[in-house]
C-alpha cells in the first residue's frame, strides 16, 4: 500500500519484487515500485527527479534506456540504497556515460548481487509450516549467536597464517550455518543477534574470497553482510560493512567513482557523534576513494578529519566490530597510501616511515602494503629498494597462494618496465616461475 507522505516503507527492497528488479537492474520496475510506494503521481515523480513526464513515461515503460550516470543520479533522488546498485566489473571509462545500461551488464549485476542477500530469512522463514518453525525455535537460544561469532573469530585469527584456499570451504559452510540459525530465529529475541553474526560471517568470507581474486563472489558477500547487518539494526556494524564494501569497490575491484558513493551511505549512517575510531576509519576509507578519482584536495582533507578524529581523547577502547583503536598510526598508513594513489612519492615514504609500515601481525596484509611502499620508492627513483620490496611481497604471496598480493605485484611490474638492474631480472624471474612452475634461482 502507498504510504502516508510520500515514506518509504523500510521492507521495501527485500520485498520479492523489488528484490527481484534489483538483482537483474530493471530500473523501469525499481522506479515504478518506488513511485507506487511513495504514492506518487507519474508528475509527481518527474517532479521529485526533475525530469519531465514523458521521459519518465518513456523509462518506466521500457522505452528509454538509461546511462550509468542517469541510474547513479536516479538512485541519490529516489533514495535507492547505492550499495543494492552495481553495472559492471569496472570504473566508467571515457564516452561509457553514453551507453546505455544494456542486458550484458544487467546479466553481471545479477551476478554480483545475490538474491538470497535481499530476500530476508524472515520471507523464507514464514513460508514454512507452523510446526516447522517452532521446531525450529527449539535448537536456538541465548548461546547461538556467541557461538557462531566465535567460529567467525577463530577463523579471522587462522587467516593470518593460512592461505585463503584452506579456510574458504569452511568459511563458506559457516556462512550456510548462520543463514540456517538465523532463519529458524524468526520470531524470537535472538533474531537480530543472529543477524549480527551472519553478517560477520559473510563479510570474512568476502574477505578470503577477493584474496583469492574472486571478485565477483567477493561482492556477493559483501553485499549479504551489509543486508544482514541492517537486519541487525546495528548502526556501526552496518557502517563497517558498508565501509568495507566501499573500500573493496575502491581498491579491488578499481571503482573509486562507486566507493565514493558507499563511503557517503555509511557516512550518513554513522552520524555525527560516533565512536572516534569508526570516523577516523571511515574518513579514511573516503580519503582512498577521493585519491583513486584524482581529488587530491578532497583526499587530504578527509585524511585531515581521519587525524583528528584520532587524536580525540575519547578514540579509546574501540567500539564493536572494530578490534583495534584506529590511531595516528594507522591514519599515517592511509595517509602513505592517498600519497601512492596521487603520486606523491616523497609524501608516501614520510607517511610510511611514520607508520612503522609495514609490519601488520596479517602476514598477507603486510604484503600488501610492502608492495604499496615499492611503487613509492620507484616513483622517488629508489628502483632497487622498490624491486627488493615487490620481491618479499611476491614471496608471501606464493607462500599463502594469495591472488590478492600476486595481482598488485603484477600491476606494479606492469607500471615499471623500464628498469633493467639484477633486482628486477629477479622479481621477473619470480612471476615467471609462476606461470611455468620452474622455480626461480637464487
Amino acid at each position: 500500500m502507498p504510504q502516508p507522505d510520500g515514506v518509504l516503507p523500510p521492507d521495501l527492497w527485500t520485498r520479492p519484487r523489488m528484490a527481484s528488479a534489483l538483482a537483474t537492474c530493471d530500473m523501469a520496475s525499481v522506479i515504478e515500485g518506488v513511485r507506487t510506494a511513495r504514492g506518487w503521481s507519474q508528475g509527481d515523480l518527474a517532479r521529485a527527479i526533475d525530469y519531465s513526464q514523458s521521459w519518465v513515461s518513456r523509462v518506466v515503460n521500457g522505452q528509454q534506456s538509461l546511462t550509468i550516470s542517469q541510474v547513479h543520479d536516479l538512485a541519490r533522488r529516489l533514495g535507492v540504497p547505492l550499495h543494492l546498485l552495481r553495472f559492471g566489473d569496472g570504473p566508467p571509462r571515457a564516452g561509457s556515460a553514453e551507453k546505455g545500461v544494456d542486458t550484458t551488464r544487467r546479466r553481471d549485476f545479477g551476478r554480483a548481487v545475490a538474491a538470497s542477500a535481499l530476500l530476508t530469512a524472515t520471507a523464507a522463514t514464514a513460508a514454512a509450516p507452523a510446526g516447522a518453525r517452532a521446531a525450529g525455535h527449539r535448537c536456538v537460544n541465548e548461546t547461538t549467536a556467541s557461538a557462531l561469532r566465535s567460529i567467525t573469530g577463530g577463523q579471522r585469527r587462522m587467516d593470518a597464517d593460512s592461505p585463503a584456499r584452506h579456510l574458504l570451504p569452511s568459511a563458506v559452510a559457516h556462512v550456510h550455518l548462520s543463514e540456517h540459525m538465523l532463519a529458524q530465529a524468526h520470531g524470537t529475541p535472538f533474531h537480530s543477534d543472529l543477524s549480527a553474526a551472519a553478517s560477520e560471517a559473510s563479510g570474512f568470507a568476502a574477505w578470503l574470497h577477493a584474496d583469492r581474486g574472486d571478485t565477483g563472489s567477493a561482492r556477493t558477500y559483501y553485499r549479504t553482510a551489509v543486508a544482514r547487518a541492517r537486519q541487525a539494526g546495528t548502526r556501526l556494524l552496518d557502517v563497517y560493512m558498508l565501509g568495507s564494501l566501499a573500500a573493496f569497490e575502491t581498491d579491488t575491484a578499481q571503482d573509486p567513482h562507486l566507493g565514493l558513493g558507499l563511503v557517503q551511505e555509511a557516512g550518513h549512517v554513522l552520524g555525527a557523534s560516533a565512536h572516534p575510531t569508526a570516523r577516523a576509519w571511515l574518513a579514511c576509507v573516503e580519503a582512498l576513494a577521493h585519491a583513486g578519482v584524482g581529488d587530491g584536495p578532497a583526499a587530504v582533507r578527509a585524511i585531515g578529519r581521519a587525524e583528528r578524529e584520532a587524536a580525540r581523547s575519547a578514540n579509546t577502547d574501540p567500539p564493536w566490530p572494530w578490534v583495534f583503536a584506529f590511531d595516528e598510526a594507522k591514519v599515517a598508513g592511509y595517509r602513505a597510501l592517498v600519497g601512492v594513489r596521487l603520486s606523491r612519492p616523497h609524501d608516501a615514504r614520510r607517511a610510511f616511515a611514520e607508520a612503522c609500515a609495514p609490519r601488520a601481525a596479517n602476514a598477507k596484509q603486510s604484503a600488501v602494503l610492502q608492495v604499496e611502499l615499492a611503487s613509492a620508492h620507484a616513483e622517488a627513483g629508489d628502483v632497487d629498494e622498490a624491486f627488493r620490496l615487490a620481491r618479499e611481497a611476491l614471496a608471501t604471496g606464493m607462500r599463502f597462494e594469495s591472488e590478492r598480493v600476486i595481482g598488485r605485484v603484477r600491476s606494479f611490474r606492469r607500471r615499471y618496465p623500464r628498469p633493467r638492474t639484477r633486482c628486477a631480472a629477479d622479481l621477473d624471474e619470480q612471476l615467471t616461475s609462476l606461470v611455468t612452475g620452474v622455480t626461480a634461482s637464487g
